[in-house]
């Protein structure tokens, strides 16, 4: 019978990254006149695990990648940290799982938060050490000024501040005229802080790869004689797919294999620089990508080489991803990696490469220098999370991979889009399961009545990871997570609030998706950000809100102020009206007044406070604020049900 190993201290990948060795790589090679080693991260975007020619890759050709794995190290199980775009980066630079770090999904172009300046990233890592730093690419971590890859230990940043299809522009490349889509601003192209550009057209799209592949050649040129951490984070081949005049109908495969031969002549031209300049055996050379293929888009979509599923789901095609590494004299040409290993190992490996510390806070990754320096006993990662926008739907150890029940999206049993167009998605009810990935990569046959034992094991697993990091699919709140970074509205974090000793009750709860901490969060002397998930806010989907303070005693009140959330593209809008009636002894109330507010179409997100004069002696407050009940015809949500959130309920 198969058995697990022993459980190694759970802090290995839960909270202690891997430990840097004591002498770094690169101290000799500093006592002999060398300077530390160049790194070089090359990240695309939702190239599947069979879309690069050593992995199998079909009518098209990767010669420069397979190059790299010749003269390298390839890896056939690397995963990123989970199948989509902001958690998958936010992982990558911070050596964190996503939910650690607070990055869950996909960040909009209205989303209100970004990486937490607390955070250390691989360039802040690196800076410290006396590297060069630079973005050239997709960033994804926040779109506002203070998010931006510059305040976060990058000199230097081009490129997109988000996905590729984040803009007004239809799949036949035409303005969008309805739906969702009409809601995204123009795509800017930022350079340093300043929007230097728009992505307006599908031939604007067709320019980025080489785009950036200039700015990265250029960098490398400018740095030639300084330690330097370049991170080429290519837009492609995210849909909506863009190539060049000199790769457009190249390969055999279409436009995706276009794009994908497009890139790999990117990192060829990224090699033949380093070449040029005599920096090809000093410098580490990094080539992976965020997540599986979105496979709804057919022929503009990759190829997971067999396994099940891709982008946006918890099996094997969403995070395991084509990773090629190649570091001359320490990594040996040719070799094959069947070990498992994350792209939140690469903050602590770069860490022991370079002899830098590591960050303060708790980091999820291990250091995997002996697997990359051939060591073929050395298992530095026996456990992967398989965590998707904040559930826990598996956990691997060893061999050994454990399937919780989940809703997962599937791309099994529909038709997929063709030519930039999307399919539909189906949706699986995931039961229980337990997979020997050693045998079957394809997650085809459940094995858990053969090995309950291992079943236990892998179940407490889970535990420990809820406990530690969350998991929604149990309304669990992890005790270790971080917040993200937030936006304010440049208000008081803390005030006076006449209520704060009393108490408070709703007619109608908030709703279970946005409780705050409870009714007394609206009297608790503490205001919101701009991000409605902060905890801060309450969330009334459909319902008025009515609530009703008892101030404890009488007393006197001058005035009563309550703050509304509007943010219209996340369906949040201000209340029609609002109303306060106050009272000595709890039965009969006096109407202070009513006040209607605007409810024109509005972009921008504000907090509106609604004061109301009281200038009496109570005890007892209503205040009612009169939810829309539904979005307005002009909104792409029509006829849904919208939401008001409110944070506090200021008695002065």
């Amino acid at each position: 019978m198969d058995t697990l190993k022993s459980r190694r201290d759970f802090l290995k990948t839960l909270g202690a990254a891997g430990v840097a060795f004591s002498v770094p790589v690169w101290w000799n090679q500093c006592s002999s006149g060398k300077k530390p080693p160049n790194i070089v991260l090359i990240f695309t975007d939702d190239q599947g695990y069979g879309d690069a020619g050593v992995y199998g890759a079909k009518k098209f050709t990767t010669p420069y990648l397979d190059r790299l794995a010749d003269e390298g190290m390839y890896f056939t199980q690397f995963y990123a940290s989970q199948a989509v775009c902001s958690a998958s980066r936010a992982s990558l630079l911070t050596g964190c799982y996503a939910e650690r770090v607070s990055i869950l999904g996909a960040l909009m172009p209205w989303s209100e938060i970004g990486l937490n300046h607390e955070e250390t990233t691989i360039a802040e890592m690196l800076k410290k050490r006396g590297y060069s730093t630079a973005i050239f690419g997709k960033w994804h971590l926040g779109h506002h000024k203070e998010f931006l890859p510059v305040y976060h230990g990058f000199d230097e940043y081009f490129g997109l501040p988000y996905s590729n299809d984040m803009w007004p522009v239809d799949y036949d490349g035409h303005p969008v005229k309805k739906g969702h889509k009409k809601n995204y601003p123009p795509l800017p192209l930022i350079e340093g802080v300043k929007v230097v550009d728009h992505i307006n057209t599908l031939d604007d799209q067709a320019t980025l790869t080489t785009q950036y592949a200039k700015k990265a050649v250029h960098f490398i040129k400018k740095n030639q004689h300084n330690p330097f951490f370049l991170y080429l984070a290519h837009s492609m081949p995210h849909v909506p797919l863009g190539v060049s005049d000199k790769f457009k109908g190249k390969s055999e495969q279409g436009m995706y294999g276009d794009v994908i031969e497009e890139i790999d002549w990117s990192v060829g031209r990224v090699l033949k620089t380093l070449d040029q300049y005599g920096l090809s055996d000093n410098t580490l050379v990094i080539y992976t990508s965020d997540n599986g293929p979105w496979l709804n888009y057919g022929n503009h979509a990759g190829s997971t080489g067999g396994l099940r599923e891709g982008k946006g789901t918890a099996f094997e095609g969403g995070p395991r991803v084509p990773a090629i590494m190649r570091w001359p004299g320490h990594i040996p040409s040719g070799s094959v990696c069947r070990k498992m290993v994350s792209t939140i190992d690469i903050l602590p490996t770069l860490a022991a490469v370079t002899g830098s510390p590591l960050p303060d806070k708790p980091i999820d990754g291990v250091n995997i220098l002996p697997l990359l320096k051939g060591d073929e006993k050395a298992e530095p990662r026996d456990t992967f999370l398989y965590y998707y926008c904040g559930e826990l739907r598996a956990v691997r150890q060893g061999r050994w991979k454990r399937v919780f029940k989940h809703r997962s999206r599937s791309y099994v049993g529909v038709k997929p889009g063709r030519d930039g167009h999307p399919g539909p998605y189906a949706f699986l009810k995931v039961q229980p399961a337990l997979y020997d990935l050693q045998s079957d990569p394809g997650e085809t046959t459940d094995v858990a009545a053969q090995h309950p034992e291992i079943v236990k094991t892998l179940d407490a697993l889970a535990e420990k990871a809820r406990q530690s990091l969350g998991d929604r699919l149990q309304k669990r709140t992890g005790k270790d997570v971080r917040p993200p970074g937030r936006r304010s509205f440049n208000r008081k974090k803390k005030i006076k609030n006449v209520a704060a000793g009393g108490t408070i009750t709703l007619v109608n709860p908030a709703s279970p998706q946005y409780p705050g901490k409870g009714p007394k969060t609206l009297i608790n002397e503490q205001l919101g950000s701009r991000d409605f998930h902060d905890h801060q806010w309450l969330g009334f989907e459909g319902t008025d809100l009515e609530a009703v303070i008892d101030l404890g005693s009488v007393k006197t009140v001058n005035k009563v102020s309550s703050s509304f959330l509007r943010n219209q593209l996340s369906w949040i809008f201000l209340p029609e009206w609002v109303e306060v009636s106050v009272s000595t002894e709890g039965s009969i109330y006096t109407k202070m007044k009513k006040v209607t507010l605007s409810q024109k179409q509005e972009p921008d997100t504000i907090v509106k406070s609604v004061g109301i004069e009281v200038e009496k002696n109570v005890r007892y407050i209503k205040v009612h604020a009169r939810n829309r009940g539904q979005c307005p015809d002009w909104h792409s949500g029509a006829g849904g049900k919208a939401w008001l959130f409110c944070d506090e309920i200021l008695v002065e």
